[in-house]
């Protein structure tokens, strides 16, 4: 996208913000309301809910708590169980496989549920921003 058409893009947004807040001002209704009306939260699909289940999880006490008995648990039983050649042996070859594979699933789920966080944000920094633009706009009528 070149930077004009980003201009125009950010210019026609602003226009339908600042409509918007007229439109609030004219009907005396609360601004909070219609933008509730036009940016609705959206039914969330079973992939980002998932996301958000896995972020909040694997971002917790528990799941650090849960995952430290388990390594500690498997280094115990391997040492324990070291003459039997069918366990993971002293390197822990295979305990570092599953932490390899449990980072690099976790980490773009998290990633996922953290983009969905940062678009909420903007969201409400947009609200933010146009009930900012109505309460300047309301001064400027009461002077």
């Amino acid at each position: 996208m070149e930077l004009s058409e980003l201009i125009i893009s950010e210019d026609l947004h602003v226009k339908r913000l600042e409509a918007l807040v007229q439109e609030s001002i004219r009907e005396e209704q609360l601004l909070t309301n219609k933008l509730l009306e036009i940016e609705g939260d959206e039914g969330l699909t079973s992939g980002q809910k998932l996301a958000d289940h896995v972020a909040s999880f694997g971002g917790s006490w528990s799941f650090i708590i849960f995952f430290g008995v388990f390594i500690f648990a498997w280094i115990l039983s391997n040492v324990y169980w070291l003459t039997n050649p069918q366990h993971d042996p002293y390197p822990f070859i295979f305990l570092n496989l599953i932490l390899s594979c449990l980072a690099a699933l976790q980490a773009p789920v998290i990633m996922m549920s953290q983009n969905r966080q940062e678009d909420k944000d903007r969201r409400r920094s947009r609200s933010d921003y146009v009930i900012n633009l109505k309460a300047e706009m309301e001064i400027r009528g009461l002077h």
